[in-house]
């Protein structure tokens, strides 16, 4: 992504950063749970499910926030008091908003490139998460 539009999501709204990180996200689970089990593949999409939605996002993104920078905080501020125009269906809205904002970082890592603060972020949600799953 060139310079100019990253500096231009960074400067207004946020949300296009959560459609990214949703997807960016969604992928590093896809392949820990492949890495992980030797599941039928709709056993697959359960676990993979179970790391996705937006309460256990809210609580990936509670417990990191210790550990994110004075910029990554930022984003994670903005981007949850950012009004989007829907809510997930099976969510509260504080966890969706916590899901958005864990979202938006992803992406904001993502899309500045810093791929090696981005693995950390995600290892240390996912591994949180699938604690808390056992």
């Amino acid at each position: 992504m060139k310079k100019e539009k990253i500096n231009e999501l960074l400067n207004t709204n946020l949300l296009p950063l959560a459609f990214i990180g949703d997807s960016v996200h969604t992928l590093f689970v896809r392949n820990f749970c492949l890495s992980e089990s030797n599941l039928k593949l709709e056993n697959y999409h359960l676990k993979a499910s179970s790391f996705c939605k937006a309460s256990a996002q809210a609580k990936a993104l509670k417990s990191i926030l210790p550990l994110l920078s004075e910029e990554e905080a930022n984003i994670v501020r903005r981007a949850r008091n950012a009004k989007p125009k829907h809510h997930a269906k099976n969510s509260n809205t504080a966890d969706y908003s916590y899901a958005t904002a864990f979202e938006a970082l992803i992406g904001y890592l993502y899309i500045i490139g810093d791929r090696g603060r981005l693995e950390k972020i995600l290892n240390l949600s996912v591994n949180n998460c699938h604690e808390n799953l056992n």
